[in-house]
């Protein structure tokens, strides 16, 4: 990978990622397909909206369908049918998430398969060699990620462990590398400003190809988050990609631009889309909503997606109600064509050095079109 910054506009900026023959512009948006599957799409349908990356979950993938069947297709590119790049995540948020099925320690977890009931330990060093063993080219070290509301004591305990992983994570991934993989280090430290500031010079003393920041939009307020950011993205090596972990919406987007991140995932524009909720250029329908029965107008007449070129929003209504999938598809197509638009319109405003105006525009046209 050559990643370098091309246009800054204050502390927001763009860039450009070149993996092999792939070259992708930053800031970028990376939908989630944990299984390896964005849900209802298939992989040129996902290409067609604008997606450059997928981020799958190594560790979900590991427990099903297990690391043998992936290798027997040659990978996981080949088992999706997905010819970009993919980064997999290392399965420290499902420890934070599946926390009844895992007990942690300094070296690893004990981790009950959710599944099948079995129990077996996850190191960094397994971690990583799952990653490998997918070939995904963006690979996250282990981490532990905690609740935002645990003291500062307890958020420490984890942020070191998160640190010792780091380290091993590092260590088995220097040893085993044989393709062009890229190891991307986590910052925690929960809303501790001084743990954060620890645990981002640590990392940059192991060094690693891009930096992310875990442990946020999970549960703390929108104003702590910000604040959060605020002060640790200035401390992130300027030369290497910067990714938040898990956000977000639109606004959460923009504002994390801002303030300089170049690199976001996120479930909410493909389970929006999944439960009705879509994001149109002056703000949400909920296509649920009765009055949509009989609204003959396209979703958004800004978007050029397949969904609004071909439906309106009284058959999007009615595929909803009949729960009928090929809703569940269409709005999907919907909600991931609008973030990478989205994506797409605030580089160009950051290349021309107009993002405040930009901002400012995107808050007086966004409106909420139904609410509660």
């Amino acid at each position: 990978m050559n990643f370098q910054i091309t246009h800054e506009d204050n502390c927001a900026r763009c860039g450009i990622f070149k993996f092999d023959k792939n070259i992708i512009e930053t800031p970028l948006f990376m939908p989630v397909g944990t299984y390896a599957s964005v849900k209802s799409l298939n992989s040129e349908e996902i290409k067609d909206t604008g997606s450059k990356i997928i981020l799958a979950n190594a560790l979900h993938l590991f427990l099903r369908p297990g690391e043998d069947i992936i290798k027997m297709h040659g990978g996981l590119h080949k088992f999706m049918n997905w010819k970009n790049p993919i980064l997999t995540d290392s399965g420290g948020f499902q420890i934070f998430s599946l926390s009844k099925f895992c007990k942690s320690n300094k070296d690893g977890v004990i981790f009950q398969n959710h599944i099948n009931g079995k129990k077996f330990f996850l190191t960094p060093e397994i971690s990583i060699k799952m990653q490998l063993s997918l070939n995904s080219d963006i690979i996250m070290i282990f981490d532990e990620c905690i609740a935002y509301n645990q003291n500062i004591e307890k958020t420490r305990l984890s942020m070191e462990k998160s640190l010792y992983w780091a380290q091993k994570s590092r260590s088995y991934f220097d040893l085993n590398i044989k393709n062009k993989n890229l190891l991307f280090g986590i910052i925690h430290g929960g809303i501790y400003k001084s743990l954060r500031d620890i645990s981002c010079r640590e990392l940059k003393k192991i060094g690693f190809d891009g930096y992310a920041i875990g442990g946020l939009a999970v549960g703390e307020s929108k104003l702590e988050m910000y604040n959060l950011l605020d002060h640790i993205v200035p401390q992130m090596p300027k030369n290497k990609p910067r990714y938040l972990m898990g956000v977000g919406k639109p606004e959460d987007l923009i504002e994390s631009v801002y303030r300089g991140i170049d690199m976001f995932d996120c479930v909410i524009p493909t389970r929006n889309a999944r439960n009705g909720h879509l994001f149109v250029t002056n703000g949400i329908i909920k296509i649920r909503n009765k009055k949509y029965k009989t609204d003959l107008s396209v979703l958004d007449d800004q978007c050029s997606c397949y969904t609004c070129c071909h439906y309106n929003r009284s058959y999007l209504h009615h595929l909803d109600a009949c729960n009928e999938m090929l809703g569940s598809r269409l709005n999907t197509i919907h909600n991931l064509h609008y973030y990478h638009t989205l994506m797409k319109n605030i580089r160009e405003s950051i290349k021309k050095k107009k993002f405040n105006e930009f901002i400012s525009n995107f808050y007086n046209k966004r409106r909420i079109i139904l609410k509660g």
